[in-house]
């Protein structure tokens, strides 16, 4: 691994040249946001992206780093506002000189409501572009005169190659709390993926579409009808190649955790059956890379017998998959977070967070690598 001792929160993510692997160290009271990139040579110096001491952390919504196709370095993080409402805004910032300087951070809200603002999904767009996608807290304020509000939503700002941004705008008005948002760009304009949340309690997995300058309504990837009256933390993740995509969630069927994969061959208008990724039950926590003939690996945490497993295994749109491939047991409780996957020409990059072999108990992010058949 590239991380030092102390550190958590991994995130993948393409840079045009390999992958970009980010986590966070944390050193007392600071917290750092650093990267490394896997190139045919292996990974990369460290390199810190960002800094602070007053910083939201959690094993759910972490920072990221990724390059846009002009070489541009984009990062995302937390700043706390108030740790008893967990009120906390998203900072970015950019580099152009490959994360020597970075420009002073900007957020894509500007409400001004001390709330949350997080989740954040960081995306290229068409024309070298940035899109981002995250959780919006600015309605979470109840007012029983304004029965509309009370809600999460999901929001959307765009910024050009100048970062000059756009308007941001509403995608959805109520969407589940706290589970992690996704955004791929495919050749039929952005997807996102998230949470929903419906009058009635219902937490299913639905996907947003812009298309024409517009986002297209909320539909579901799948009916699972899962109804509970709390967020469970567990988002999708998607992938995308033109017009085909794969989404990977997490939910509970008769109080059994389970994790599942989808494809759409229409950029996310349509989606196939469910494709069961566990065999024994799952704490979710999954993600998914596209492969050259059309399938797919996904990861999730198996949770079988007494302990928890980060799992691979290839999939097909017929729903064909292969035998589980065990990645390595997951240590730390909640703590260990999302383990991540990506692929690199014909590697997969396999990163995790796990608790330290001592006395200590600190959490060190660890990376495995693996060929394609």
């Amino acid at each position: 691994s590239p991380a030092g001792p102390n550190s958590s929160e991994p995130q993948i993510v393409d840079s045009g040249r390999g992958r970009i692997l980010s986590w966070v160290e944390r050193a007392g009271a600071m917290s750092h946001l650093k990267f490394s990139e896997r190139t045919a040579s292996g990974w990369s110096p460290a390199v810190t992206a960002a800094s602070g001491n007053d910083w939201f952390l959690s094993y759910a919504d972490v920072p990221s780093v990724m390059r846009l196709s002009d070489g541009t370095l984009v990062a995302q993080w937390l700043q706390q506002l108030d740790p008893i409402t967990e009120a906390y805004n998203l900072r970015l910032s950019y580099s152009k000189d490959n994360g020597k300087t970075w420009a002073p951070s900007f957020m894509p809200h500007n409400d001004g409501t001390k709330t949350q603002h997080g989740f954040a999904s960081l995306v290229e767009m068409p024309g070298n572009t940035l899109g981002v996608v995250w959780l919006d807290g600015r309605n979470s304020p109840f007012d029983f005169d304004k029965p509309e509000t009370g809600t999460m939503t999901l929001r959307y700002a765009a910024y050009d190659s100048s970062f000059k941004q756009s308007p941001d705008t509403e995608i959805d008005h109520k969407v589940c709390e706290c589970c992690p948002t996704t955004a791929v760009a495919t050749s039929d304009g952005l997807l996102t993926a998230f949470r929903d949340r419906s009058d009635d309690e219902v937490r299913d997995i639905a996907v947003s579409r812009l298309g024409g300058g517009k986002w297209r309504g909320a539909s579901p990837v799948a009916a699972d009808n899962w109804k509970l009256d709390f967020c469970p933390v567990n988002g999708p993740m998607l992938a995308a190649r033109g017009q085909d995509v794969v989404a990977t969630w997490f939910t509970v069927k008769n109080d059994l955790g389970q994790a599942y994969a989808a494809f759409s061959n229409d950029a996310g208008r349509t989606w196939g059956m469910p494709i069961r990724l566990d065999d024994g039950g799952s704490l979710g926590r999954t993600d998914v890379e596209m492969l050259d003939d059309g399938s797919a690996v996904a990861s999730w945490v198996e949770y079988a017998e007494g302990r928890s497993d980060f799992k691979v295994r290839r999939i097909e749109s017929s729903g064909a998959k292969s035998a589980p491939v065990a990645v390595a047991p997951v240590t730390g409780g909640q703590a260990s977070g999302y383990p991540r996957i990506a692929r690199v020409g014909n590697e997969l990059i396999f990163a995790w967070t796990d608790s330290a072999i001592d006395a200590s108990g600190a959490l060190q992010l660890q990376t495995a690598v693996g060929q394609l058949p």
